[in-house]
């Protein structure tokens, strides 16, 4: 190759530089903006929809969805700055829709799959919910994706079709949880004196539907204790405190009866036989 032709081809590439480097930079000015307008035009249906009382799980989808939408019409805006014909574009997209379509098919069904949740609502935003053998929280549900975190605060992001199509214990559908313990007592000890005491403990705990059933009754007859089931109930957002708070009180509460009752521990009888 020649200088002539090389210098001819880097004149080229610098005219078309020239050419399109506006029009290229007008896109990207475009997309910046765009996607920065369509992030607060969806912040702000999800605020409006917040101060009308409207389900968080509604809000949130919406504004995902709406946001999702208007980038998607900003991009195709930038497309058609960049001169290329609109029609085009639909053709190439209408010529290549099968295709897209396959590949889509799993995240068009997750799409769907967030419809569905919003419908029939197997859980919404703020549920406790037990999935996969761990209890999560959901804090968010997008249109593609439901967003929960730990107890332990870990963020874990679940694909909707995924979330509904497993098993789901939703403990926050009716606002409240039974809380079961296990309460075991020495084979000595007084069964009718440990029930009053814990009927007590259940009577005092702050955290305790009092307007629900309490149940105390002998479980089980262990090998080194008399197991009690110890049976009541709390708000979801308070079983934890509940369970923790009652688990302690019996506790103290034992220990008060001055060794009336008393908390078994492993224990083996041996017999000692002379051998002549």
């Amino acid at each position: 190759m020649n200088t002539e032709m090389l210098q001819g081809y880097m004149n080229q590439a610098i005219a078309m530089w020239i050419s399109y480097a506006p029009k290229i930079i007008g896109a990207l000015i475009v997309i910046f903006i765009g996607f920065k307008i369509a992030k607060m035009i969806g912040n702000m249906i999800e605020k409006v929809m917040g101060a009308k009382k409207i389900d968080p799980t509604i809000s949130k989808f919406s504004m995902s969805l709406v946001k999702n939408l208007l980038k998607a019409l900003v991009i195709v805006a930038a497309i058609g700055m960049l001169w290329v014909q609109t029609t085009s574009f639909v053709a190439i997209f209408g010529a290549a829709g099968l295709a897209i379509g396959m590949a889509l098919s799993g995240t068009l069904g997750h799409f769907a799959s967030g419809v569905m949740i919003l419908l029939f609502k197997p859980y919404k935003v703020g549920d406790l919910i037990e999935t996969a053998g761990h209890l999560w929280n959901v804090k968010e549900v997008q249109i593609f994706n439901t967003i929960i975190t730990s107890l332990d605060g870990k963020k874990i992001i679940i694909p909707n079709s995924e979330a509904i199509w497993s098993s789901i214990v939703n403990y926050s559908a009716h606002g409240k949880k039974r809380v079961d313990l296990d309460i075991g007592i020495w084979y000595g000890d007084s069964i009718d004196k440990a029930r009053e005491v814990m009927h007590k403990v259940a009577d005092d705990n702050k955290y305790v539907l009092h307007d629900e059933w309490v149940t105390i009754a002998v479980k089980e007859l262990g090998d080194s204790a008399v197991i009690f089931l110890f049976r009541t109930w709390a708000t979801t957002e308070n079983y934890w405190d509940a369970y923790f708070s009652l688990t302690e009180e019996v506790k103290k509460a034992f220990d008060a009866t001055k060794w009336e009752l008393n908390f078994p521990y492993p224990q083996q009888d041996v017999h000692m036989h002379n051998v002549k």
